[in-house]
């Protein structure tokens, strides 16, 4: 009807209408067509009163029938209130016949192609602390993971180590000082980072800097015994790495570093030379001219002065030989915003050599956290972290009256912990520093990833206590109280954030949605009782909570949460 009146095809409308989001103050329509995306012309030149009036206008011409129920004109919008017993019909049967792929399979998707998406992620230094910002690179690159896969990409997930360059020549004179075989194979990470602090404390002496630069150069000579040392250092922190990201709920496909590119980064400053890119300064060191008008006005160092490489000129080799390996359609690299500078030189100098799928690259940035310690002090290892919250749960549950006997406490505690780490990293704007805060972060009401927790451990409760069998021939004509309407409506958007989402690669609209639907099931699970109702109710009211509830598990995986079953 609304294609035939407004003579576009039906394709051209689905961007433009929107599920309406639920307000607890009033009443709201299902749909909104909004007119200044349908009218010809942009949305600038025309007045808020004509689109208000041409509003008017389209409300009037059409018809109500068997789908819709109702029709007005808002604010440049026209708004539709779906017949009720088909929005509940339509609804629930959609969640339960698409199940993990429910609002993944939107029209809203239809014409976005597939793609093959590399992302590189998470990117310790071996040796050196795995600070708060390598978390949130983890947590938020394995986010934009899950939601392409979801949506149906191919993705690649490269972890980019810090594996090369002088501190390894540091830290071998130190473990040769004062390190332990034992404690390498049984806590690389930590006892790596306690020779390094104690071999940074002496090399302030000249002998210990000349062992340092040896052994380095050696290293880059491919000299058999430096090489199996270092070897050592990495095999190990990895091994220990795959472990904690096993608790973290992380994977990838490659471990990649920068010891991968020391060779094929001569070959870059090769091409760069016979390109007459590379320019020699004074000093001896190379650089490469990014001024619009070739003045040096703004240039990037990519060779020191005895011609080794630096970390940009590894990274230029590390992008052209993932292009050529995975031929992939978009390549995004998730770190902290202080890298912004570092990530336009590297595309700038790939378009430069010619490369034009270098605007293809992208650079996921994020703010950085503040006051993120453990009772111990400051975090030095992503382990404390994972632990500390891990036994602030535990305190928690264990004080809470309302938990119940629970196979695995200890299990259970580090899922909810991480959805509350995860939640509170993840409301704001990616690219917004914040204040970390353990309390606010393991509250268990208000917006937080505890009450997700608490909100799906429920709803799976009631579902287990009621029988759990597939319920056919279930008559949901009989929700029709204002608080399952709500729950109906919000289900109705989730395919909208999912694209919002996708569009900005930010996980808070998918973090907000979460939320108000847990609110809302929360609203609905007093008000509509389960217990003591007619079997018929019983059974749509049942039906009702357990599409709230898939929908609920489907968003926390996309985040990285573990849905609980109990807590």
């Amino acid at each position: 009807m609304l294609s035939k009146v407004l003579d576009l095809p039906p394709e051209n409308l689905i961007k433009s209408i929107s599920a309406v989001p639920v307000s607890k103050k009033r009443h709201v329509a299902d749909f909104q067509l909004s007119i200044a995306s349908v009218t010809e012309g942009s949305s600038s030149d025309c007045l808020a009163q004509d689109l208000n009036l041409q509003a008017q206008k389209l409300a009037e011409r059409l018809k109500c029938d068997a789908v819709v129920s109702e029709i007005s004109a808002g604010p440049g919008t026209v708004n539709f209130t779906i017949n009720r017993e088909l929005l509940a019909r339509t609804v629930l049967q959609q969640v339960l016949k698409d199940g993990s792929e429910y609002g993944v399979k939107s029209e809203l998707f239809s014409t976005v192609p597939r793609q093959k998406a590399v992302i590189e992620f998470s990117s310790p230094n071996i040796a050196k602390k795995f600070h708060i910002g390598h978390l949130r690179s983890t947590i938020v690159g394995n986010f934009i993971a899950n939601l392409k896969v979801a949506l149906g990409h191919e993705v690649i997930r490269i972890n980019y180590l810090g594996d090369w360059g002088m501190q390894f020549g540091l830290l071998a004179v130190g473990f040769q000082r004062f390190g332990n075989k034992d404690k390498l194979k049984s806590s690389p990470l930590q006892h790596l980072f306690e020779v390094y602090v104690q071999i940074n404390k002496a090399a302030e002496d000249e002998n210990t800097k000349k062992l340092a630069k040896d052994f380095f150069r050696k290293l880059e000579e491919h000299d058999e015994q430096p090489l199996s040392l270092w070897k050592q250092f990495r095999d190990f922190s990895i091994e220990e790495y795959i472990r904690i990201y096993k608790r973290l709920g992380v994977h990838f496909d490659e471990y990649s570093g920068e010891s991968f590119y020391q060779e094929k980064s001569q070959e870059v400053l090769k091409m760069l030379e016979d390109k007459g890119l590379l320019q020699k300064t004074v000093k001896g060191t190379g650089i490469v001219d990014l001024s619009e008008k070739k003045d040096l006005s703004s240039f990037s160092t990519v060779m020191r002065s005895d011609g080794t490489s630096l970390y940009i000129t590894r990274d230029l080799a590390a992008a052209i030989d993932r292009m050529n390996k995975h031929s992939w359609d978009t390549m995004i690299y998730v770190t902290d915003k202080s890298q912004s500078n570092h990530f336009q030189h590297l595309f700038q100098i790939l378009k430069l050599m010619g490369y034009d799928w270098a605007e293809r690259c992208q650079h996921v940035s994020f703010g950085l956290v503040q006051g993120m310690k453990t009772r111990r002090g400051e975090v030095i290892f992503l382990e404390d972290v994972l632990n500390e919250v891990r036994s602030r749960m535990l305190q928690n549950m264990a004080s809470a009256k309302t938990t119940k006997e629970i196979e695995d406490p200890m299990d259970t505690a580090e899922k909810v912990g991480l959805a509350a780490l995860i939640i509170q990293d993840f409301r704001g704007l990616l690219s917004s520093d914040y204040q970390f805060s353990w309390d606010r972060a393991l509250q268990s009401h208000g917006d937080t990833g505890v009450f997700l927790q608490y909100t799906h451990a429920r709803l799976h409760s009631l579902e287990q206590m009621h029988g759990n069998e597939q319920l056919t021939d279930v008559n949901v004509a009989c929700l029709q109280e204002p608080s399952a309407i709500s729950v109906l409506q919000h289900l109705l958007r989730y395919d909208e954030v999912l694209y919002r989402s996708s569009q900005d690669l930010q996980p808070k609209h998918i973090v907000s949605y979460l939320l108000t639907l847990s609110h809302l099931a929360a609203v609905a699970h007093k008000t509509l009782p389960v217990k003591g109702s007619s079997p018929e109710l019983a059974q749509a009211r049942l039906r009702l909570f357990q599409a709230a509830r898939s929908v609920l598990a489907n968003g926390m995986k996309l985040l990285g949460i573990t849905p609980v079953t109990q807590m």
